[in-house]
């Protein structure tokens, strides 16, 4: 293919070495193209830099990486631009974490309201970088990894002309670790799965050449009982015999809300602090391997290990080299693809992907006993969306009041009122007001 810029927005953070490693892995599609790192830490990206360079030296391929804090400067004639970032860092995710189970609230990433507040802080960046790229890049592609996928998606899909495909690696890893806990060989599991980002379910779960429902069924007790299983894996599990369908992991929270915060509530850290703690070992690790005659990331020191994002690079190539692929994409409904959900709805389910970008491909309804949540969880979506691009405070508020997981108005405002104040220096003036 033709030589490209792509602007990695996101390119200082510890999944970027991972990243660039995968872009390295398909490199025959990207020869001499130049990858821009984009952050606000310029030791960070340096780092990043370092160990991407000495990479690329040392497997000899045709890949220029260059770094810059000027995020204007960089989007300057780009072709693509890949989004991964999270505005506050994991102090933030700490808080997203932590302050909801004050009030009996479960506290996730990229779920309830520990989600929301993600999402306002990344929509708000968000709409500062398609306005930049509308001014400096209007007919590059945007390629999503921020976090919570389906709300940015949501929102960027009724706001922005940039031509846009969100991703999440969920759909391909989620039904797999599932048939994992069975005992069951991954590799031979052929699923597909539709519904929202973080909300869906298998409409294809074959296993040697039939569903894998009742070896899943079979193995169900063993798999409670199983002491190398987690609790959520077991949940996930459960869920797919009781449905019939394997389910994205992040459902179990509406699953067992009972059971999921009190887990939290009890652990002694949250999976931002224990990232926290576990960071600079990751950075002392990448700045070792910047400097290693055989460059290479080792998963138990890294922030997602070699191949992170790796869907990223696997998209871009099907885009710009019209290939005709088949990816999990959060685009919207076009069409009435997933039936379960209204034709302005984004959604993720599998797409064709092409010069044309990411068509949804025709999907069955989800069953009537499963979808009631996923288009409860998809008008959320809406409300969200729409209060973080352009709401007031109340708006906001009323959004939040509509997540499955809070139990009524007051606790919403009272969740609102705390996540604000803690989140201040990373939100419009209209949303605090």
């Amino acid at each position: 293919m033709a030589a490209i810029k792509l602007v990695y927005i996101g390119g200082g953070s510890a999944r970027a070495p991972g990243t660039v490693a995968a872009f390295i892995e398909h490199a025959r599609y990207f020869d001499g193209s130049e990858i821009v790192l984009v952050d606000l830490d310029p030791e960070r990206l340096q780092i990043v830099r370092a160990l991407g360079q000495r990479m690329i030296e040392y497997e000899g391929i045709d890949l220029r990486l260059t770094m810059t804090t000027d995020r204007r400067a960089a989007l300057a004639g780009a072709d693509a631009v890949l989004t991964a970032f999270r505005p506050g860092g994991f102090e933030a995710r700490r808080l997203d974490e932590r302050l909801p189970l004050k009030h009996n609230v479960i506290g996730h990433e990229t779920e309830g309201p520990g989600g929301f507040f993600l999402a306002l802080r990344s929509i708000a960046v968000l709409r500062e970088v398609v306005a930049d790229m509308e001014q400096l890049c209007p007919d590059a592609w945007l390629f999503n990894f921020t976090n919570p996928v389906g709300l940015v998606s949501e929102a960027l899909a009724h706001h922005s002309p940039i031509r846009t495909i969100s991703l999440s690696a969920g759909p391909l890893t989620e039904p797999r670790a599932a048939v994992a806990a069975c005992g069951l060989d991954p590799a031979q599991l052929d699923a597909l799965m539709a519904g929202l980002n973080h909300a869906s379910w298998t409409v294809k779960h074959d296993y040697a050449g039939a569903s894998v429902i009742p070896q899943m069924q079979a193995a169900l007790e063993q798999v409670q009982s199983a002491v190398n299983v987690t609790p959520t894996h077991k949940r996930m599990v459960e869920l797919a015999c009781r449905f019939e369908a394997l389910p994205a992991e992040a459902l179990t929270n509406y699953y067992y809300t009972a059971e999921v915060l009190a887990e939290l509530q009890a652990a002694p850290r949250t999976r931002a602090e224990q990232i926290l703690e576990a960071a600079p070992g990751y950075w002392e690790h990448y700045a070792e391997q910047a400097d290693a005659d055989r460059p290479a990331l080792d998963p138990a020191r890294s922030r997602g290990g070699l191949g992170e994002l790796e869907l990223a690079a696997q998209v871009l190539a099907a885009v710009a080299e019209d290939l005709d692929q088949v990816y999990p994409c959060s685009v919207p409904n076009l069409g009435g693809a997933l039936p379960t959900l209204p034709p302005e709805r984004v959604v993720e389910i599998p797409c064709l992907v092409n010069e044309e970008g990411a068509t949804p491909l025709a999907q069955p309804a989800l069953p009537t006993n499963v979808s009631e949540l996923v288009q409860w969880l998809g008008a959320y979506q809406a409300l969200a969306a729409e209060a973080a691009w352009h709401g007031t405070r109340a708006e906001a508020i009323a959004a939040l009041t509509a997540n499955p997981l809070v139990p009524d108005a007051a606790t919403a405002e009272a969740l609102y009122n705390d996540l604000a104040a803690a989140h201040k220096a990373y939100l419009p003036e209209r949303l605090l007001a």
